[in-house]
């Protein structure tokens, strides 16, 4: 299915940029020209990369320097869902410093599976929209070429209005102020297993949920967050997606994926992806399956309705 996501002007409080460099020299280049440019202007700088580069770049830093801190996402798990809010949350706290803000922010993409890269790509896109209006900041995002596919590096261009090119910060012609197109997701797996809910279903849900993943080995506080996750999905679908839904449960590669169909329509592409408000108890639900889960595919579009991935990886087996 592919379908499309509300169009995003450039963000007015992010300046979002690309740097695709090749092995380590380059990497360093780059980035550390990037933080000596923050550190010249007294600016704060938020890094966030995969625990090899970090250990590359604490070892270029002379000395520690409070302006530059890191910033470990390794607890947040491999949803890019969850990357957002952290990012927020980090923004929010420094923006009554009165200091302007950089980051620098990578993704490890080995080992990602189709599914993942395809959220991954999502995120991107979604970081213009995110940062509409908040205090201003800028994110130097390096992308690594020799362990990215070149159409996936080509998707990732065009979700970055600025490049990091030569030594030079300039805007970046590939940007594409559009649409996002979301890939298809993969087919659900035969065998799969399928349940017709509405009013009144809420425990049939979480025991056919229960049925399917208790043969691979989830039980206890895993398999309740789960559960959790799965009910509010459902819930939403009775109260917003028209009274009813399909839940459709399969394994594939170690994973429990969860599917959700109704005929709403979620017009937010930022539902469950924003740090909540702390002085309001609505918009939570889906940002807890976000946290609850380790992927969330969310498709909506008027013409076919709203459809809910949930992954949850599965105990590796004795």
């Amino acid at each position: 299915m592919t379908t499309e996501a509300t169009g995003v002007a450039e963000a007015a409080g992010l300046r979002h940029e690309l740097y695709s460099y090749s092995g380590e020299a380059q990497f360093l280049t780059g980035v550390m020209s990037f933080i000596d440019d923050a550190l010249a202007a007294d600016e704060i700088v938020l890094v966030s990369v995969p625990e090899q580069r970090e250990q590359v770049l604490r070892g270029e830093l002379t000395g520690s320097d409070p302006r530059v801190v890191f910033m470990d996402t390794s607890a947040l798990g491999r949803n890019p869902a969850r990357l957002i809010p952290a990012w927020q949350r980090w923004i929010s706290e420094r923006a009554g410093e009165g200091r302007p803000v950089r980051g620098i922010g990578e993704t490890d993409w080995n080992g990602r599976g189709v599914a993942e890269i395809a959220e991954l790509r999502y995120h991107e896109w979604l970081l213009n929209l995110a940062f509409t209006g908040s205090p201003a900041w800028w994110l130097l995002c390096p992308y690594d070429i020799d362990t990215i596919a070149p159409e996936t590096m080509r998707a990732i261009s065009r979700c970055h209005p600025f490049v990091l090119e030569k030594g030079a910060h300039q805007e970046y012609p590939d940007f594409a102020q559009e649409p996002y197109v979301w890939d298809e997701l993969e087919p659900a797996c035969d065998p799969f297993e399928e349940l017709f809910y509405s009013r009144g279903d809420l425990a049939a849900v979480r025991e056919k949920v229960t049925a399917c993943a208790a043969p691979y080995g989830l039980r206890g506080d895993r398999l309740r967050e789960t559960l959790v996750a799965v009910t509010e999905v459902a819930g939403n679908s009775i109260v917003h997606g028209g009274g009813h839904g399909t839940l459709r449960t399969w394994v594939r590669r170690g994973t429990l994926v969860c599917e959700f169909r109704d005929d709403g329509v979620m017009t937010d592409p930022m539902v469950g992806r924003r740090l909540p408000a702390s002085s309001s108890l609505h918009g939570r639900g889906m940002w807890l399956v976000h946290q609850l889960c380790d992927l969330v595919h969310v498709r909506s579009t008027p013409e076919s309705g709203t459809v809910i991935r949930l992954h949850i990886a599965l105990p590796t087996p004795s």
